[in-house]
Parts: C-alpha cells; sequence; structure tokens
C-alpha cells in the first residue's frame, strides 16, 4: 500500500543516508523502522515483558518479608483468648 507522509528535512536526509549506507530501497529503510516502533509500543508486547519480569519467582525473593509481618503477629497473639 502506498501512501504520503511529511518529514523534517534532517529525518528525510538521514533516512536516505542511511537508506544509502545499508543498501536498501528507502521504501524497507522506513518499513522496518516502523515494524521496529510498533513491536516496541504495542501494549501487549509491554504487558508482556512486565508478566516476564514479575514472574513468581521474583516474589518469591520477597516471601520471607512479607511473611515476616504475619508470623510476628501470630507469635504476639498466641496466647490471646478471643
Amino acid at each position: 500500500m502506498k501512501t504520503a507522509i511529511s518529514l523534517p528535512d534532517t529525518v528525510y536526509f538521514e533516512a536516505e543516508e542511511t537508506a544509502r549506507t545499508l543498501g536498501v530501497p528507502r521504501s524497507t529503510l522506513y518499513v522496518n523502522a516502523l515494524v521496529e516502533y510498533l513491536q516496541k509500543n504495542n501494549r501487549k508486547n509491554i504487558t508482556k515483558k512486565l508478566n516476564e519480569v514479575y514472574t513468581d519467582d521474583y516474589y518469591k525473593e520477597f516471601e520471607p518479608i512479607e511473611n515476616a509481618g504475619l508470623e510476628s503477629l501470630r507469635e504476639l497473639t498466641k496466647n490471646d483468648t478471643w
């Protein structure tokens, strides 16, 4: 599909030079750049990356700290009668 876009002169000339250096047509350079941008900024990809970071292994590291308050509370109230 063909489309027309407006670019600042500096971006256009840098893209021309980059395409020439890489030995690819200008349209290929633009397609590759757009695909990369879309992949980086796709919400699904961002969610996937966040899910990878915050796996169960991540939380297991903090489990002793998380349970410390609960264990202390249990110890403090073990002889209480309700």
